[in-house]
């Protein structure tokens, strides 16, 4: 009885131990395929099952500061394949070659990629997507090739602000512009789903895992500075003046001098940024901050200020011109070659005398030149907010000689950028006081709550409020009765100056001969300024004093901008007959002995639009004022005048092609500029 109640004990320790030794078997197991192979089998199930999915929201939009779109992004479909799946390559890269714009050879590179993926086109035109989802199911595809939704960058207005903007890459970065600078805060959100499918790789319940119109919450609206509509009006005027003295290129900034703010931006060459694969890299660049050149007379509003604050000069302190000044071995000359006689300083200022500055210029000194030149914020970066920025080029004092400072006087031997420039002539109008200038206006949450707005920022006074206001007055007589005439618009009180420098060698070691720069930056009306402008034409054709050539382009810039902002005549307007005005003077650059300006500028003529209303030929037309007018009204006018007009836009007339007042061919088209 004992030996068997042992055995059955045995048996039972036995059968114990040979089950414990199992379940450490199944442990042992459960816990390598747990802690060692878990992963690895998890991801090995989940792709037999499903895969993931990359949904990406829309970039944010870039607007103006009236919320007009600049640019937006619209989501597309972009085609893949599935190389895994592909029975016959070469039938497939020939059925859909002709639908995608590629070769056969393409596709079928792409197929030969391998794997499970593979892009064939992405963000397709909606008539390719159309025309291939009805080729996968004519020929059965769908277990090769699919879609994916993507966000496409779209810019409505084609070139306008082209350059500001700047464009977008392949795979949503910003490469250039304000796209670049702030991508950031605009760039879309792409967020990971993961979708169960069948054994084709088609998404099980598609339509609860689809996130169609996904909008993430990083992707911010840009709300800009510029004003679309006084933009439109910029680059009309720049074409039209690209036509006309068939330069190199043109830069053209408009600011309001109060705020800083920037209300046009533009170039010319530029580009469509929906296709700015189409373009030379070299025309996407905003010459606005990133082209240094010399300024010329310009850059003698600054000058004048200096001298007038350290109390150097007057107004009214009477100047003996000799005709010419050396300095250093280098002799500088005026802009006609002769003398002016006995001037005042305001003379000296309004027919932009050279040696006049180059003297006084040496009397101010190297070091307090510079000093100035650094207050007005030359030689560094303005800050704002677009890529690409130059700082600029500035003597160190300390190396200067005496005709380093006279031609630095007639606003050679220093660099500048065209941002820089205005923003000098923007603390000018703005009683002296520097203030950063800027494009962005604010910055929108995807949910419309402000992220972030920018504020009126002061750098710094340059120079005290009687000295600019003095200083102002000579740069009104300088478009009044000056080099700057064709600037003027009648009734309104502009001050500004002109400029025409020489182009310095590719080589940095001179100047090329026959080449110069005109420019004209100013600012009105000058009892309350509002609107500040540079014009900076880069080797224009035949005539190129910057009172030839880019004052009048200012004047009609001045013109329309002045109607747009409903701007009143001012109560004492200075604008000047012709007649009145004398003859034009030059702005003494290119005037080192030994390169001077080839010819002497005839008497400013009054800007087109104010001619007087003279009699015309039966056969001819006056083209009608359109601006703010409704499209009917503008139609009812052409009709009367015996024009043709083409409407671009809706709401009511910012811009046309052809000046008010001007006669035209009856039948003429002239295109107008709609915004809301």
């Amino acid at each position: 009885m004992k030996r068997d109640r042992a055995f059955v004990q045995k048996r039972i320790i036995n059968l114990v131990m040979i089950l414990l030794a199992l379940m450490g078997v199944v442990v042992f197991r459960y816990a390598w395929l747990q802690l060692v192979q878990g992963n690895e089998l998890a991801e090995r199930m989940r792709w037999q099952v499903g895969h993931d999915y990359s949904v990406q929201s829309p970039r944010g939009a870039i607007v103006d500061r009236n919320g007009r779109e600049l640019a937006v992004s619209t989501m597309t479909k972009s085609l893949f394949v599935d190389p895994n799946h592909v029975e016959n390559p070469k039938e497939l890269a020939r059925d859909l070659a002709p639908l995608v714009g590629k070769t056969e050879q393409e596709i079928l590179a792409d197929i030969a990629v391998g794997g499970g993926f593979s892009w064939v086109k992405r963000r397709l035109e909606q008539s390719e997507y159309e025309a291939i989802r009805l080729l996968i199911r004519e020929k059965n595809y769908a277990v090769c090739l699919g879609f994916r939704d993507e966000a496409k960058r779209y810019y409505p207005n084609d070139v306008l602000a082209a350059n500001v903007l700047g464009f977008v890459g392949t795979d949503d970065k910003g490469l250039d512009g304000v796209e670049q600078a702030l991508d950031k805060y605009i760039k879309g959100e792409v967020t990971e789903s993961f979708i169960y499918a069948d054994t084709r790789d088609r998404p099980i319940l598609e339509s609860i895992f689809s996130q169609h119109g996904y909008q993430g919450d990083k992707c911010k609206t840009i709300q800009l500075t510029i004003d679309s509509a006084i933009q439109f009006i910029v680059e009309q005027e720049l074409d039209r003046a690209m036509a006309e003295n068939d330069p190199l290129a043109i830069t053209c900034i408009v600011m309001d001098p109060r705020t800083g703010e920037v209300l046009a931006m533009a170039n010319r060459p530029s580009y469509n940024p929906n296709r700015f694969w189409d373009y030379e890299q070299e025309v996407w660049k905003n010459r606005a901050v990133s082209y240094i050149y010399e300024p010329g007379s310009t850059f003698k509003a600054v000058v004048a200020g200096a001298l007038l604050q350290e109390g150097i000069v007057t107004p009214n302190q009477v100047f003996v011109d000799p005709g010419y000044v050396t300095f250093s071995g280098k002799e500088i000359l005026n802009w006609n070659g002769d003398s002016f006689g006995t001037v005042t300083f305001a003379d000296v200022v309004k027919q932009s005398v050279n040696t006049g500055f180059a003297i006084y210029g040496n009397d101010l000194g190297a070091e307090k030149l510079i000093d100035y030149a650094r207050l007005f914020g030359f030689g560094d970066q303005t800050g704002i907010e677009l890529p690409g920025e130059e700082y600029g080029i500035l003597y160190s004092p300390y190396e200067m000689v005496e005709s380093d400072i006279a031609t630095m006087s007639i606003g050679q031997s220093i660099a500048v950028t065209p941002i820089q420039l205005i923003t000098a002539f923007c603390a000018i109008a703005n009683d002296g006081i520097l203030l950063k200038p800027h494009i962005v206006k604010s910055i929108k949450n995807a949910n419309g709550t402000t992220y972030s707005e920018t504020r009126v920022e002061e750098v710094r006074r340059t120079i005290d409020s009687p000295t600019d206001k003095t200083l102002v007055g000579l740069l009104e007589q300088v478009v009044a009765s000056g080099g700057g005439g064709k600037a003027s618009v009648r009734g309104y009180r502009i001050a500004g100056k002109t400029g025409t420098a020489q182009k310095v060698s590719e080589d940095g070691l001179g100047y090329d001969e026959g080449r110069y720069i005109a420019s004209f930056c100013g600012f009105a009306p000058v009892e309350s300024p509002q609107i500040a402008l540079l014009v900076m034409i880069d080797d224009p054709l035949g005539s190129f004093y910057g009172g030839q050539v880019a004052a009048p382009v200012a004047s009609r810039i001045f013109s329309q901008v002045f109607r747009y902002l409903r701007i009143e005549p001012s109560d004492a307007p200075l604008g000047l007959d012709s007649d009145e005005i004398g003859a034009e003077v030059g702005e003494g650059d290119a005037s080192i002995h030994g390169v001077q300006p080839k010819e002497e500028p005839p008497r400013p003529a009054e800007p087109e639009a104010e001619a007087p209303h003279e009699e015309i030929a039966p056969e001819a037309a006056r083209v009608p004022d359109f601006y703010g007018k409704s499209i009917r009204e503008a139609a009812r006018l052409a009709n009367e005048a015996g024009i043709s007009f083409m409407a671009e836009g809706s709401g009511f007339a910012v811009g046309q092609s052809i000046g008010a007042g001007e006669v035209v061919d009856r039948g003429t088209t002239v295109k107008v500029r709609f915004s809301p």
